[in-house]
């Protein structure tokens, strides 16, 4: 126990009496410690924090949780400093964690406080965040991380203290990585994240970042301008580049956004890999066929359409929630309801490269399947997928070695899985579609065409010799065009069976929501054998 003689009065809350049997006195110690917790870095630094545009880290709580719930760990946790006149007075650490709910559910949530030595070192005790990522795991919690700091090592200064420096590890790292293949992992950064901070964002299943006032690198400008850069913290590492490369799902531009954002992604997966995600009240007709759907894919095979009115006509109304769109756009991944139940949606993109598969969205789709298979959603893929973007560029991006990482996620991925085939199906990258060696419960729209590759291109290369040596080259490729146009018709392949079903565009949504349904019982709690990894 602390004992009373070196603390602020207004730190204990009242006198201790010699006298009083009871417990009282240390009670209303622990009140006023638990009152001086909360003031954080004080008000000149609270103050601070507000004018800079962002809300405490107590704040930031209060706002993501549902009112009332949050159970604070760790409130005591601190430093005794040495004030001027000789009393010692509570610095609290600069990281608040405890357990509370989100729209009933329970959770764990852990953030840094900036108020408090702007988040350096010699202020934090590691402990209360290993606690937080172990209580997640052991309890089988998702867990919500507030980051606005670096969350490590911090200020060299803090060596001179310590009279030595060491090897660099990061405890509790084992927990951080667990945790990704067992419960929800959500990182919000908002503010300047760096180190080990920014290891943290990266290590999550959704991550996003305020536009503005969110700031992601690996060291900060001082360290980088010993290498010749000159730079501002939003030049390095502003949300205008890593909500466009990868770093983070997402970019908002409020902090009240980012809590929305992090509130509906956990409405869609389970607690843990434990469990499945629950069905939603249906709000939305099952069997709902919207007729615009019939002429959604232009009858010239050269023009783009709009990907994402479709998705959001097929799926529950308002449902569609969108992850990394800012990055691998010709991919579009999300997760939304069907009948209620929680699905993971995947679809191409035409607006970019054709919807054809760079470097970039092939790791997207690496990652977002695997979120699907770690927490048992099943899959909805809309194809129109050319393949693999070509060229120099696509080359020097190592294209192929991370779309044969995106095949192999989606043959390692044993949730049910349906693809309904839009347009084009082409090459290695248009047989990421599915699995072929599973049941494919897949339908093609009648504006469907496939093949090793598209017809316009692959004449000129199986052809070359015959159209070398035409009289008129041009009406030698239309007349091979008319020929292979008529071997190309979709009903054609299912006549052979090499296409399930072909169905009429509007008939998608109860087809989807008849998918959704006879999966739902197919889902299987446990950890799988290729969880997500970032």
């Amino acid at each position: 126990m602390i004992r009373t003689s070196v603390w602020h009065a207004h730190d204990m809350g009242e006198e201790s009496t010699a006298d009083d049997p009871t417990w009282a006195p240390e009670v209303a110690q622990l009140r006023g410690l638990e009152r001086a917790a909360r003031q954080m870095g004080g008000p000149e630094k609270v103050a601070r924090q507000h004018e800079f545009g962002k809300l405490t880290v107590r704040e930031r709580i209060d706002a993501l949780v549902d009112a009332g719930s949050f159970h604070e760990i760790g409130a005591l946790a601190g430093k005794q400093v040495l004030q001027s006149d000789g009393t010692r007075k509570l610095q609290p650490a600069n990281f608040v964690m405890g357990r509370a709910e989100i729209d009933g559910r329970p959770v764990v949530v852990g953030g840094d406080d900036f108020t408090v030595r702007g988040g350096a070192a010699d202020a934090s005790i590691a402990e209360k965040q290993i606690m937080a990522e172990q209580l997640a795991h052991e309890y089988r919690l998702p867990i919500v991380r507030l980051v606005d700091g670096t969350g490590g090592g911090g200020s060299i200064k803090a060596l001179e203290d310590g009279g030595s420096t060491y090897i660099p590890a990061n405890p509790g790292w084992n927990w951080v990585v667990a945790n990704l293949a067992t419960v929800p992992v959500v990182s919000l950064g908002l503010g300047s994240v760096a180190g080990l901070g920014a290891a943290r964002m990266v290590a999550s299943h959704y991550s996003l970042m305020v536009a503005g006032t969110s700031q992601i690198f690996v060291a900060g400008p001082p360290l980088v301008a010993h290498l010749g850069e000159q730079v501002t913290k939003e030049e390095l590492g502003g949300a205008h580049i890593h909500g466009h490369n990868g770093t983070v799902s997402d970019v908002v531009a409020s902090e009240e956004e980012a809590f929305e954002r992090a509130r509906w992604f956990l409405s869609y997966l389970p607690s843990s890999v434990f469990d499945v995600a629950e069905r939603a009240e249906p709000h939305d007709d099952p069997e709902r066929r919207d007729d615009w759907l019939i002429g959604a894919i232009p009858r010239n095979r050269r023009q783009g359409y709009a990907i994402r009115p479709i998705v959001e006509s097929l799926v529950d109304d308002g449902t569609f929630f969108e992850i990394g769109r800012g990055w691998g756009r010709s991919t579009v991944t999300g997760l939304a309801r069907l009948d209620g139940w929680p699905v993971a949606v995947l679809a191409s993109d035409p607006a970019f490269y054709g919807g054809g598969l760079t470097a970039d969205s092939s790791q997207k789709m690496e990652s977002f399947v695997e979120l699907a298979d770690t927490f048992h959603l099943p899959v909805v893929h809309l194809v129109d997928q050319p393949g693999f973007v070509i060229g120099v560029e696509a080359e020097r991006a190592s294209t192929i070695r991370h779309g044969a990482r995106a095949l192999a996620a989606v043959y390692q991925a044993r949730v049910p899985w349906c693809s309904i085939v839009l347009r084009r199906v082409f090459g290695v990258g248009g047989a990421a579609h599915a699995d072929h060696t599973r049941v494919q419960f897949r339908a093609a729209w009648p504006s469907g065409d496939w093949g090793s590759l598209p017809l316009e291109g692959g004449i000129e290369a199986a052809y070359r010799a015959e159209l070398d040596a035409a009289a008129d080259r041009d009406a030698a490729r239309a007349e091979i065009e008319e020929r292979m146009n008529a071997i190309r018709s979709p009903f054609n392949t299912a006549g052979d069976f090499g296409v399930e079903e072909i169905i009429d565009p509007r008939d998608t949504r109860p087809f989807l929501c008849e998918f959704a349904r006879l999966s739902a019982p197919l889902r299987t709690p446990g950890v799988v054998g290729w969880s997500f990894r970032g």
